[in-house]
């Protein structure tokens, strides 16, 4: 079976109208060859669209079926013919981000609020914890990931943030900076799983200080482990900005403080290189704004 776009537009247009006289007229033929287009569209279709009765035209059942297959299909057509612009013009109409539920809140959205009109639009999906090779591959644009990439991929580092051990205000660490993860592990605390990575920085610090937890609970959300913190269920150890007035204190390991790294990778070979490179730049000097210029490497 052939599929005529141009056919399927004369249907559309002529559904839309309300008739075939003006639909003709909007699609500037004659109304002879308009009804012959719809004539032979059918005939593709093996599908009987309209009823005839005289000059007027109604949707069969299975018209009324295939009308929104229609539409569905011209508009992906569309969508190919501006990616395909694009693509064309070394533009970027729509930018794919992977990127870590740890800083989708406290990084990425904030800069997103500052996107100019002629950024592209931005659609944000969670990072592949496979890693920046593998949510490229799969169709991101650019990826906001917290080990240095792997080339040939080209990234640029963003930023180093703390990872934070949050508590209420009674709590007896509220007072304090900083806390060593040796003393912390004998606290009751609220972490994430780990496939996070505030998560796996913490353990390879209390591993490194050759000590255990006392104990956990396990959250695969940042604000639902501070949530838990502020209602005194223990210590929330999260790279996010504090909430429900919870105090931060830096983390200590045998290493020195316990940080998160931030980088953003995408494909040299992309279309739209300049961009992406251009909003990797943007997004560092936000960071850096944001959180003070001694968290940049």
């Amino acid at each position: 079976m052939s599929m005529n776009l141009r056919l399927l537009r004369y249907l559309v247009e002529t559904v839309d109208a309300g008739s075939a006289t003006r639909a003709a007229g909007r699609l500037h033929v004659t109304q002879p060859v308009l009804s012959r287009q719809l004539r032979q569209l059918e005939q593709d279709l093996g599908l009987p669209l309209f009823e005839r009765q005289g000059h007027r035209l109604r949707l069969t059942p299975a018209g009324e079926h295939f009308l929104p297959l229609a539409r569905n299909l011209l508009r992906q057509a569309d969508e190919v013919r501006r990616a395909a612009a694009s693509i064309a013009g070394g533009r970027l109409d729509q930018v794919h981000l992977a990127v870590p539920t740890t800083t989708l809140s406290d990084v990425l959205a904030p800069f997103l609020a500052t996107l100019r009109p002629d950024d592209p639009v931005p659609f944000v999906r969670q990072l592949d914890p496979r890693g920046a090779d593998v949510a490229l591959h799969s169709g991101a644009d650019l990826a906001i990931v917290t080990r240095p990439p792997a080339r040939p991929l080209a990234s640029l580092a963003l930023a180093v943030l703390p990872v934070w051990a949050q508590v209420p205000a009674a709590h007896p660490l509220a007072t304090r900076s900083t806390v060593d993860v040796g003393e912390l592990a004998g606290h009751p605390l609220v972490l994430l799983t780990e496939d996070f990575r505030p998560r796996q920085l913490l353990d390879e610090a209390v591993a490194a200080a050759q000590v255990s937890y006392r104990e956990t609970i396990d959250c695969t959300n940042a604000q639902v482990a501070q949530a838990l913190a502020a209602a005194g269920r223990g210590v929330a150890v999260v790279s996010d900005d504090p909430r429900f007035g919870l105090t931060p204190l830096g983390l200590t390991g045998p290493g020195g403080p316990v940080r998160i790294h931030l980088y953003a990778a995408w494909d040299p070979r992309h279309h739209a290189e300049p961009t992406l490179a251009g909003l990797a730049g943007r997004l560092a000097a936000f960071c850096a704004e944001q959180y003070g210029s001694s968290v940049v490497p």
